[in-house]
Parts: structure tokens; sequence; C-alpha cells
């Protein structure tokens, strides 16, 4: 069976995104960067809320954006590729684009199926709310999170406070130039 990995980057305090709407402090270095793409060649398919994809979008013109670099090339060229399903209650169909769908279902009803589904890649799941959902249901198996050297001091948690109690194993730390630290648990069951 599939696993569900969720991957983001947060803050040292423990935040997606800070008080004022913002994530710049989370874009990644190139050596980070590389992190994502190994990331994102791993999976079979990317679930979204709405707000990581409206932000993911920027993606699916990379070859109309001469200021791109080779290594954002070609991860658009991954990213672009790999199937998407978007949970939304206010976009329309006509508004994805790119590889990517509407979620017919909830969360738990979505991954089940795509569980169900012959893959070897995992599902990727992306989004504060939709990954804590995903959570509460207990359908994430691992989660790889990108720390970075900051203190926000408030905004979006990367763990919502009421979240039930998982049991990890640390499966695997890095540690990169920039002071970002990769942390890869796995959900014990």
């Amino acid at each position: 069976m599939r696993k569900v990995t969720c991957s983001m980057s947060v803050s040292l305090d423990g935040y997606i995104v800070g008080p004022d709407g913002r994530f710049d402090w989370s874009v990644p270095d190139a050596e980070v960067f590389r992190l994502a793409m190994d990331e994102a060649r791993g999976l079979d398919v990317h679930l979204l809320g709405r707000r990581l994809y409206e932000t993911m979008v920027y993606w699916e013109d990379a070859d109309e954006k001469p200021e791109l670099d080779d290594q954002e090339r070609e991860f658009a060229a991954i990213w672009n590729a790999l199937p998407k399903v978007v949970f939304s209650t206010t976009l329309q169909g006509a508004q994805v684009r790119g590889n990517a769908r509407l979620a017919s279902g909830g969360p738990a009803e979505e991954i089940r199926r795509l569980r169900a589904e012959p893959g070897e890649g995992d599902i990727g799941i992306g989004g504060a709310t939709l990954a804590a959902e995903a959570a509460a249901h207990g359908l994430i198996d691992e989660y790889r999170i990108r720390v970075y050297p900051v203190l926000v001091g408030g905004g979006t948690p990367f763990f919502p406070r009421d979240e039930r109690r998982a049991d990890l194993a640390l499966a695997e730390t890095r540690t990169f130039d920039s002071g970002v630290v990769y942390l890869r648990y796995q959900v014990r069951r």
C-alpha cells in the first residue's frame, strides 16, 4: 500500500506561515530545493488545499519565465507532470489547470481510493488545513519537515493544537549549510 507523506517547511517556533501571512523566510536555497525535487520525484500524486494550489500554479508557466534557472526548470517539469488533486469549496473545475483535478470527495475518501490504485510512488499531501484533516483521520504515514532557522512569532501552525497524539520514529535527519534541518519521521502504528 502506498504511503501518504506530508512535506512542509516550518519555522523553528512551529509555523508554516507567519502572522503577516508571509512565508518568504522559507524560500529554499539550491541544496534544499534539490531535496524538494527528490521528494517530488518519489510521488505518484500530490493532494493540495486551495491556497497551496494557488501558490504552486506559478510553476505551470515555467517555460514562459526566462528568469528561472536550470534547477527551477527541472523542478517545474517534475511538478507539472505530477498528477494533483485539489481540495476546494470555492474553485470550479475550469479554474484548475495543468495536470490537476478537483477532488470528488473528502480527504479520507480520496486517500483511501488512491491507496487502492496500483502505483509505486507515494501520495504527497500539502497545505496546513488539508494535512490536519488527513492527520485527524490517521492517514499520514510520514512527516518530512524542513525546519528553518527563523522565529516568526505566530501565524499558521504546522500542527494544529487539537491534533490527536501520534507516536513517531525518526527515519532521517539532515542539516544543510543554510541552517535548515530536515527531519523525516514515520508514524508508528
